[in-house]
């Protein structure tokens, strides 16, 4: 079990030895949490665990664990549990292949599917228990843009996605009347090793719209302090989400007539 010497407690960041998870573990560290880092490199862990010990005199245990595998996620499912401090999970871990969909081996389509979905909702579920019981805590569910788009070379990417953004949301809608706080982050492109591990060098991108990952946690962070359900870190306009969320309701309401459109022609 954990111990902690932080009044915050402990945040548990999933991918946190690179990109948008060690910068997480920055900046919450920063803000006085005690962390618990889960990811697959436990060189690069214990590595970013003594920068976070000596820059702020935190405590930070480190979980080496493959939340592609079952016993990977285990593990990290009993730390959530066995941690009596912890206040905050947030879900980064993420994994890509962009490419054609056949051109893709199912064993990188099952690893998307078992890290980017299967993983985060065991471990949201996981914590959703702890925190109700508790009524205290934050979950923060990392997806994409990608959720609410798809591209020739994303299908399975894009699927995992729009997953993270409908079942964050279900969360949302449980926990409401609660001091249970659950946060979807939606980025943009964003300059990770994501990118190259699925096949894009970073240099094939279009730079104006690649946001630092620094940019990307301190935007969500800010929307999570503004009190924001949805962040996305990129977006100017906040009004668009709200209209993209009036028409998926409006569109929902509209299924709702118990026999087919007029346009089917159909007799009866």
């Amino acid at each position: 079990m954990s111990t902690t010497k932080s009044a915050k407690g402990t945040a548990l960041v999933t991918g946190a030895s690179s990109g948008l998870g060690s910068v997480y573990a920055d900046r919450l560290a920063r803000r006085g949490f005690d962390l618990t880092l889960v990811a697959r490199r436990e060189d690069r862990l214990l590595a970013l665990a003594d920068k976070l010990r000596g820059q702020y005199g935190i405590s930070v245990r480190t979980l080496a664990a493959d939340l592609g595998t079952p016993a990977g996620v285990k593990a990290a499912e009993d730390e959530i549990r066995q941690d009596a401090a912890l206040a905050m999970v947030v879900n980064n871990a993420g994994t890509a292949t962009l490419s054609a969909i056949g051109d893709v081996s199912l064993e990188n389509h099952d690893a998307m599917i078992n890290v980017n979905t299967t993983a985060l909702s065991r471990l949201s579920l996981a914590a959703l228990a702890v925190f109700k019981q508790r009524d205290a805590g934050t979950i923060v569910n990392v997806g994409s843009v990608l959720s609410f788009n798809t591209l020739a070379i994303s299908g399975v990417y894009s699927g995992t996605k729009g997953y993270v953004m409908n079942f964050t949301r279900g969360l949302q809608q449980e926990v409401q009347g609660t001091k249970v706080v659950v946060q979807l982050v939606l980025p943009a492109t964003t300059a990770t090793e994501i990118w190259e591990v699925g096949g894009i060098p970073l240099s094939a991108l279009n730079q104006a719209s690649v946001m630092t990952i620094e940019n990307c946690v301190d935007a969500a962070l800010s929307g999570l302090d503004r009190g924001e359900l949805v962040t996305l870190p990129s977006v100017e306009d906040a009004q668009l989400w709200a209209d993209f969320d009036a028409a998926r309701t409006k569109l929902f309401a509209a299924t709702q007539t118990g026999k087919p459109a007029s346009r089917y022609q159909l007799a009866g």
